[in-house]
């Protein structure tokens, strides 16, 4: 009697071993309110203190590796320092935890436009748009690039149209409009 307790607490002791540096948290370990709250303040600091806006977004991921938008922020945060590699490997968590959502997409297909990845950044331009057709900032962003590739893409007037009408800033509709223009002068 004596030995079959002993050989019980020890296969009991053998299956709760504490957990490793790669174990999924359970929802009940991530703190995914805290995650938000962390998030949205970076967000307000990413243009004007980015330094300040990557420790909270690191702390958000503390709290909840799972956080889409704090992934899809910290990679705009490499973006603007041009550490493409670390941008797209935050943009491509971002991209798996936010399905839905056009934005780490497009992030991606800029970061992987400059830093010379042309097939690959119309590749994710091209899965943003499917995902939410006529997204502004996916057709700014391929309409650029194929002008800048020299790439004879059917849509790109109908792109340059939407980017003179919609965008919000004078300065893409200034550049859409003067491209269209130069378009039509070239052709036939």
């Amino acid at each position: 009697m004596k030995t079959a307790l002993v050989v019980l607490a020890l296969a009991v002791g053998c299956t709760s071993s504490p957990p490793g540096p790669y174990t999924t948290p359970t929802e009940v370990e991530r703190d995914t309110q805290r995650a938000e709250r962390l998030t949205r303040q970076a967000a307000d600091l990413i243009v004007s203190n980015p330094v300040a806006a990557e420790e909270l977004l690191r702390e958000a991921l503390t709290a909840d590796i799972f956080h889409g938008q704090a992934h899809n922020n910290l990679g705009v945060i490499f973006l603007r320092r041009e550490e493409f590699y670390e941008a797209a490997h935050e943009f491509e968590w971002a991209r798996r935890l936010l399905p839905g959502h056009p934005d780490p997409r497009v992030n991606l297909a800029l970061t992987l436009d400059h830093a010379g990845q042309l097939d690959e950044a119309f590749e994710a331009y091209e899965t943003a748009l499917e995902l939410a057709p006529g997204y502004l900032p996916a057709v700014q962003g391929i309409a650029r690039a194929s002008l800048r590739a020299g790439r004879d893409d059917a849509r790109l007037r109908g792109w340059l149209e939407r980017i003179a009408i919609e965008a919000e800033e004078d300065g893409w509709r200034e550049w859409a409009q003067l491209e269209a223009t130069m378009l039509r002068d070239r052709s036939p």
